[in-house]
């Protein structure tokens, strides 16, 4: 299996269209936008026949060029933490993870110290601004798209902290037009990579000729906390990596993965399982040893979004599961009766990078495709798990639909707008 590269790698007029009012009138105006009724159903449904389809196209993947061992990581907790009364069973937990090696920003002993929160969130920014550009332009070329096709940038990101937000960098140094939409998302942790994907899918939704580029920028190491000695703290030290991810997703056509149906579900009362303590020295991470548990209230809500478009989430094709941990991947495939291959591409991204958060699922996708893709029309899910405790969760299709020629520059703008409201005459 090909390993993610750590090195970086060299609009239809505007013309406004207002849609047919009804009793209580909104629309969009936008070149070729669709009507209100056609927004709820799937890009299949709405489509059929037709060649716009909402793709989630191939993402780039990088990882930093700092590697620490899983050996390495037992013999630091060892070393640092001799003497601890639970360290024999954080040394069993961190094995149990099944990673094999994780990538960092910087040397295992740089990150080992705490030069203090603001230090550390300089790093942050100073990193992702080196590494997310070639990232984003191999996502762009994966997709046979320009700066100047994307009409939205969706930035997920729960390790560092910029505001602005690293979108208004791109778009002032990458080329993207200075009315490209920004949507950060700081708090959704790990699942903010499947709830970038269904944001996206939303505004493909309303805006069929939009393109969608989604970052995914995750320092985990950055938030190392020296002082952290709970389990959970042992065993976050042992489990999470670095990673940057960029993906596209397309209103027209394209290789990938057809979005048909996303939701959201939230697990009432967990708030606290996953959480941060933002302190002086920057953002402490809690874990509940409950969180291991989450599939059997969230395997349901898998199944409902399944049930809801008439497929069985025990009988699809393809699988793109957050990787929060082996037990999830393995409660997960005895609660909806699939087999463990059936998660082999986050296993792999598990395995080869540790939780790599909100990238996780781009990763596992990008693993999809290096494998061949899927035959047409494949059916699959993609759900995202994260603090709250939440699942984002989306269904889709395997297509190859054809690529439409992109506009000469300068000629897209997606714009919103709705028409004044006019009461509806009463007879004289």
């Amino acid at each position: 299996m090909r390993r993610a590269s750590t090195a970086p790698r060299t609009e239809h007029p505007t013309a406004a269209r207002t849609l047919t009012q009804r009793k209580r009138p909104v629309a969009f105006a936008v070149a070729g936008s669709r009507s209100p009724g056609e927004c709820g159903r799937s890009s299949r449904e709405r489509d059929e026949g037709a060649s716009v389809v909402v793709t989630l196209c191939k993402p780039a993947v990088s990882v930093p060029e700092h590697v620490i061992t899983m050996e390495e990581t037992l013999d630091l907790a060892r070393s640092h933490h001799e003497g601890h009364p639970q360290l024999a069973l954080a040394l069993r937990l961190i094995g149990n993870t099944g990673v094999t090696r994780r990538h960092i920003v910087q040397p295992i002993e740089e990150t080992l110290k705490h030069p203090g929160f603001e230090e550390r969130n300089i790093r942050y920014e100073r990193e992702a601004k080196a590494r997310v550009p070639a990232v984003v332009r191999e996502a762009l070329d994966n997709a046979a798209l320009r700066p100047a096709d994307i009409d939205m940038i969706v930035y997920v990101s729960c390790t560092g902290f910029m505001m602005p937000s690293l979108t208004a960098w791109l778009i002032n140094t990458m080329g993207f037009p200075s009315h490209t939409r920004q949507v950060p998302i700081a708090q959704l942790g790990c699942a903010a990579g499947g709830a970038a994907i269904n944001r996206a899918h939303d505004f493909c939704t309303a805006y069929p000729d939009a393109n969608v580029l989604i970052v995914a920028c995750e320092f985990c190491s950055l938030c190392y906390q020296p002082t952290d000695l709970g389990v959970g703290s042992l065993l976050s030290n042992g489990l999470f990596g670095d990673a940057v991810a960029a993906a596209v997703v397309r209103g027209r056509g394209g290789t990938g993965i057809a979005l048909e149906r996303n939701s959201s579900h939230l697990v009432p009362d967990t708030e606290d399982w996953i959480a941060y303590s933002v302190r002086a020295t920057g953002f402490h991470f809690l874990l509940d040893k409950r969180v291991p548990t989450t599939m059997e209230p969230l395997a349901p809500a898998l199944r409902e979004i399944a049930g809801a478009h008439g497929w069985d989430a025990g009988e699809l094709d393809f699988y793109i599961i957050h990787a929060g941990g082996p037990r999830i991947l393995d409660d997960l495939s005895r609660f909806l009766e699939v087999p463990p291959e059936a998660f082999r591409f986050s296993r792999a991204t598990l395995t080869e990078y540790g939780n790599i958060a909100s990238a996780v699922v781009l990763d596992a996708v990008r693993r999809l495709f290096d494998e061949g893709g899927q035959p047409e029309g494949a059916r699959g899910i993609l759900a995202g798990f994260g603090p709250g405790i939440t699942a984002e969760m989306c269904l889709g299709r395997w297509t190859n639909a054809p690529v439409s020629p992109q506009p000469s520059l300068g000629t897209r703008r997606i714009v919103g707008y709705s028409p004044p409201f006019q009461p509806a005459r009463t007879a004289a």
